[in-house]
């Protein structure tokens, strides 16, 4: 049983006043989110209008705080916001001191907010910089892909890519450790045909590093593979005028190879030996074929034999 019972009355009183309660509520907020409020909010910075001739290090965070005066609604989803906003801030007057005061960028950086915001202040204000000699760089280009394939297709010959380097222009120290530049990755899945593709480059992690060009044109050349065997004779290495019979004196090496590249697989392609400073005892008679040389974009199967017999006369 119900602990009250209303009549009809009564439940028609208690919805109107549930009704104006809600309605109270809903205005009260409205007044207070309708009002200005100051608060803060973290920001990343993006530096713009690099001085031409100086290599810059920033010597702080490359975050910074804002102190906003906003409204109420605009508070509210500021601290709803997963990501930080990110403000330009212009290096232009680094070109004749080592330090930038945001303040007198307030104008400047008002611009990018909605016209109902205001940033009053932003901490840290003074912004150091360390400089260095700038210099410029030919780096090659190393490309970062992740290729699948379908059955019996691969890479078939050499990535061409144009062009085949950047041009890096940064702080002397900085392009000292630098010995390629990655591109973005390259994914392609089920590959079964030539890939030609225009890649980006990763970003630099430091703020002062320009690359030129800003992509690079990719050509992965894709064929099917098919299965060869070839008889390859065996070479006896530090045989030290010795007069050494193999026996096979030739093993069969089976390797997948593009359609295109079959017929130019032959026997010279190879280099397949035996050393004999591996012979660990006397009477020791028998030693493993070594494979030393494929063609290349070939694919090893097997060897057949993987170990031969030996004689020294």
């Amino acid at each position: 049983m119900p602990l009250i019972t209303l009549n009809r009355t009564e439940r028609r009183r208690l919805t109107v006043f549930i009704s104006c309660l809600i309605v109270a509520f809903a205005t009260w907020m409205m007044i207070a989110l309708s009002g200005n409020y100051v608060y803060m909010v973290d920001s990343k910075i993006n530096y713009i209008d690099p001085p031409e001739n100086r290599a810059y290090h920033p010597l702080q965070d490359d975050s910074v705080s804002l102190r906003i005066e906003g409204s109420g609604w605009q508070l509210l989803f500021s601290r709803l916001r997963l990501q930080p906003t990110a403000i330009n801030v212009s290096l232009r007057s680094l070109s004749t001191r080592s330090f930038i005061v945001c303040s007198s960028q307030l104008a400047d950086i008002n611009k990018q907010f909605n016209s109902s915001q205001r940033v009053i202040s932003i901490l840290p204000d003074t912004l150091f910089f360390d400089f260095s000699k700038r210099s410029v760089k030919k780096i090659p280009i190393r490309l970062m892909h992740n290729l699948t394939f379908e059955k019996n297709y691969g890479i078939s010959g050499p990535i061409r890519m144009t062009p085949n380097h950047v041009i890096v222009n940064g702080a002397t120290e900085d392009l000292k450790g630098i010995s390629a530049w990655p591109t973005n990755m390259l994914t392609r899945n089920e590959v079964s045909a030539p890939v030609t593709a225009k890649v980006g480059f990763m970003e630099s992690k430091a703020n002062n590093i320009d690359v030129f060009p800003l992509s690079v044109k990719v050509e992965i050349p894709v064929e099917m593979f098919t299965e060869k065997i070839v008889e390859v004779p065996v070479k006896v290495l530090n045989a030290k005028g010795r007069e050494v019979q193999v026996l096979p004196e030739r093993i069969r090496v089976t390797v997948l190879t593009p359609l295109s590249r079959y017929p130019a697989i032959k026997a010279d392609s190879f280099a397949v030996s035996i050393d004999l400073s591996d012979k660990r005892e006397a009477g020791y008679s028998q030693l493993p074929a070594k494979v030393k040389r494929i063609p290349q974009f070939t694919k090893m199967v097997k060897v057949d034999p993987q170990v031969v017999d030996f004689f020294i006369k």
